[in-house]
């Protein structure tokens, strides 16, 4: 059953209760991507709230690096929260509907951790920059504080467009198909169900993928430009590697997350070699890699983390043994 609520121009806005997400129905033997999700959930829950605590219980860890080092864990978390946890409940229950508010707070999550994520690593290419290009300013221009202010700064712009994007849904009149063919609520195929215009809604889709994707890959990319041009000034091959080594994590932390959204986005709106549901798939496994692989790197390529980590390790196998 449809819910109309009448607007101030006295036209017709219907809602529907709800939508049906359809996305891996015509994906044989799906069961075994899913069993796969739920080990790519685990274990991006537990690292990353592994390199939290350890970040956090360390006070010598408390520095502007570690800082966005652990608002892009937090935001791993929120990102395959938001979308994991509902496909495994739609395959085991069977149960594809997503009441309309749930749909769109659903929308909403997704969509500003997407965009937080991606400043993120640009927060991270930006700690690199004032680390290598600037040493002897750097206690002075990346503090705590000011790393605080940028991190927030993000969140705030973030969570406001997604609120705002989220929002006008609202305005849309929905008196037809209620079938959304993505992997969760997503925006662009749930506008695209409306029966009144939703001109704005593509435009501003369009506007803040590049502004919250491209923008931030940019800067990431300039970022390392200087920070290139700053080694090849350097004098000596081991100030060289030995600054380069502290950019390998954040570089493989830029590739998993940006190379396959570009690919997919590429192949499948300008070359047209992806099918709809291979595209479902595809960014489904694109959204949900980089949250469960980023602790890994961290805690594998950070010789501070691996340190802090395996004494901590030690400290509660001796308190266990003690016991």
């Amino acid at each position: 059953m449809f819910l109309p609520r009448t607007v101030s121009n006295v036209s017709i806005i219907i809602h529907p209760p709800g939508f049906y997400v359809v996305g891996f129905e015509t994906f044989p033997h799906i069961r075994f991507y899913f069993i796969f999700l739920a080990f790519v959930y685990v274990v991006t829950v537990f690292f990353n709230c592994l390199l939290i605590y350890v970040i956090v219980s360390n006070r010598c860890l408390h520095t502007p690096k570690f800082l966005a080092v652990v608002n892009l864990a937090v935001i791993d978390i929120v990102l395959n929260s938001t979308t994991i946890p509902s496909m495994i409940r739609t395959f085991l229950l069977k149960d594809n509907f997503f009441p309309f508010n749930i749909c769109l707070l659903q929308m909403f999550v997704y969509y500003s951790s997407i965009s937080i994520e991606s400043f993120a690593l640009a927060i991270l290419a930006y700690d690199r920059l004032i680390a290598i290009c600037f040493p002897l300013q750097q206690n002075s221009i990346n503090t705590l504080r000011s790393m605080s202010c940028i991190v927030a700064v993000t969140w705030s712009y973030s969570l406001g467009l997604g609120a705002f994007s989220t929002g006008i849904m609202t305005w849309l009149s929905f008196c037809k198909s209620v079938t959304v063919r993505s992997y969760f609520c997503d925006y662009a195929p749930t506008f695209r169900l409306a029966c009144n215009d939703y001109t704005l809604h593509w435009a501003l889709s369009s506007t803040a993928s590049v502004v919250n994707l491209v923008v931030p890959f940019t800067f990431i990319l300039l970022t390392y430009a200087a920070i290139l041009v700053t080694l090849f000034l350097m004098k000596s091959v081991n100030s060289r590697m030995k600054a380069l080594s502290t950019c390998v994590e954040h570089l493989v932390l830029v590739a998993i997350f940006y190379i396959p959204l570009f690919t997919i986005f590429i192949l499948g709106f300008y070359v047209r070699v992806i099918d709809a549901d291979q595209r479902v798939l595809s960014l489904s496994l694109a959204s949900c890699i980089p949250p469960c692989v980023n602790p890994i790197v961290y805690s594998l390529k950070t010789r501070e983390i691996k340190i802090r980590a395996v004494a901590l390790i030690r400290k509660n196998k001796i308190k266990v043994m003690k016991f």
